[in-house]
């Protein structure tokens, strides 16, 4: 309970973290445009997130699409239509 009303408060964390090589070279670059390591970093945690959930967004999309009888069906078709796939 204590958990959720520190972090769901608004209140700024501190963390810790060790930057392979990789990562140190792209902090530098953010750096190099203006940003402070503290900004870069947020900047970057919060649009990876938002990358993974729209990546996820679209998987699920993808996968009712797929389960769905009739947009198969239709599909099909197009790609019949198309000519991309061969004769079964």
């Amino acid at each position: 309970m204590y958990d959720d009303v520190w972090y769901s408060s608004g209140m700024s964390i501190a963390i810790s973290v060790r930057l392979d090589d990789d990562a140190e070279r792209a902090l530098a670059l953010l750096e190099a445009t203006g940003l402070s390591r503290s900004e870069a970093i947020r900047r970057a945690l919060v649009e990876e997130a938002s990358r993974q959930r729209r990546s996820s967004a679209l998987a699920a999309e993808a996968a009712a699409l797929e389960s769905d009888p009739a947009d198969r069906d239709e599909m099909r078709a197009v790609a019949e239509f198309m000519g991309v796939l061969d004769d079964e």
